[in-house]
């Protein structure tokens, strides 16, 4: 299994940087996920490692041996694309077994691969079919079995999941991840879906405009965000600016109309002006309860276990809540609430050099 290294990558299509002095490493055998908005970098990214694209500038290496201009054959990468590129004259046993027949694969172990594959796929009974006889998610059954069929080492998925119906993606993700850690594959999975990320990967890197913001496990990028951005796209979240007054052991912002807010210690020099970031799941509201902030419910949307509120504070700031969907009836639009967290789930940024405005603008 190779591990990725990429250093300094820089990829521009006239002014617009796809890749922008990127850096990443994959170790062996991790199920590392690519995180951004689309335009962000995720695919240039891909096609870069795999040999489609040259990188204007940087480095790319596998197991720490320059290979930025070698031929995509030596890599052992195999890359699912958005497109799926499948032959259109070979039926889906042939698209999948294409790869061990160009490598001479032993029969028995092609049988083998096979079966698998169609069960992972849910493509048993449609071996024979041709890729125009399939709906567009059937065809990416069929590109995705190919890829891991392929017999390479370093596996790059491109949107594997998302021309697939809901429970489909859902079963898929489980499978897809314990398939490739059985065949002891490295995957670099780009997607913009946030769930699909934190289920799947072993490490989460968040990519905006051609670079890597951050790179960590699921719960570190969730529970520690290195940006405002991060915060926001890794899960919702309400913003409050305001002057620092100080760091530890909690730190405390005042906002413009005077409310002081909680949030965890920080590094910033009292006196300046700071982001406080908190997830909406964590923001809680109460009729009873006084919290640090007041504030009218504007709407109220039912999604299953949780209730998503709309609110409206007193200085006309919009911001919202999850709360359990068993406090439906208890709570009615236009209510007066009380609107607080615990201090730990609290981030505290530095205000970006681009204002906040900018800083949560997803193009």
């Amino acid at each position: 299994m190779p591990d990725v290294k990429l250093v300094g990558l820089k990829k521009s299509y006239g002014d617009i940087k796809a890749a922008d002095g990127l850096d990443l490493e994959v170790k062996d055998g991790e199920y590392l996920c690519v995180l951004g908005p689309t335009g962000a970098g995720k695919t240039t990214l891909l096609r870069m490692i795999s040999g489609l694209l040259v990188p204007d500038r940087g480095k790319i290496f596998f197991d720490g041996k320059d290979f930025t201009r070698v031929e995509i054959e030596e890599r052992k990468a195999a890359l699912l694309s958005q497109t799926y590129a499948l032959f259109p004259q070979l039926t889906v046993e042939e698209n999948i077994m294409f790869g061990l027949d160009i490598r001479g694969a032993d029969e028995k172990l092609k049988e083998q691969v096979l079966i698998s594959m169609l069960d992972l796929v849910r493509l048993s009974g449609r071996s024979d079919a041709y890729p125009r006889e399939l709906s567009g998610g059937m065809q990416q059954r069929t590109a995705l079995a190919r890829a891991l069929a392929s017999g390479a080492d370093l596996l790059l998925l491109d949107e594997p999941l998302r021309a697939l119906d809901a429970r489909l993606r859902i079963s898929l993700r489980t499978e897809l991840r314990s398939l490739v850690k059985t065949l002891k594959m490295t995957a670099i999975h780009v997607t913009h879906d946030q769930d699909e990320a934190l289920v799947m990967a072993d490490r989460v890197a968040v990519i905006r405009e051609g670079r890597i913001l951050q790179i960590g496990t699921p719960k570190e990028v969730w529970d520690e965000p290195a940006t405002p951005f991060v915060a926001n796209f890794v899960g919702q979240s309400n913003f409050f600016t305001g002057e620092v007054l100080q760091s530890s052991p909690f730190t405390l912002i005042r906002t413009p109309e005077g409310t002081v807010l909680k949030g965890r210690p920080s590094e910033l020099t009292p006196g300046t002006t700071a982001v406080l970031g908190v997830k909406i799941g964590n923001t809680d509201i109460s009729k009873e309860r006084k919290g640090y902030l007041k504030a009218k419910v504007e709407r109220i949307i039912f999604e299953g276990r949780n209730l998503h509120v709309d609110l409206m504070m007193d200085n006309g700031q919009r911001i919202s809540s999850k709360v359990p969907s068993w406090r439906k009836g208890k709570i009615a639009p236009g209510d007066a609430v009380d609107v607080y967290w615990e201090e730990s789930k609290g981030t505290v940024f530095p205000m970006p050099p681009n204002g906040l405005e900018n800083e949560l603008k997803v193009e």
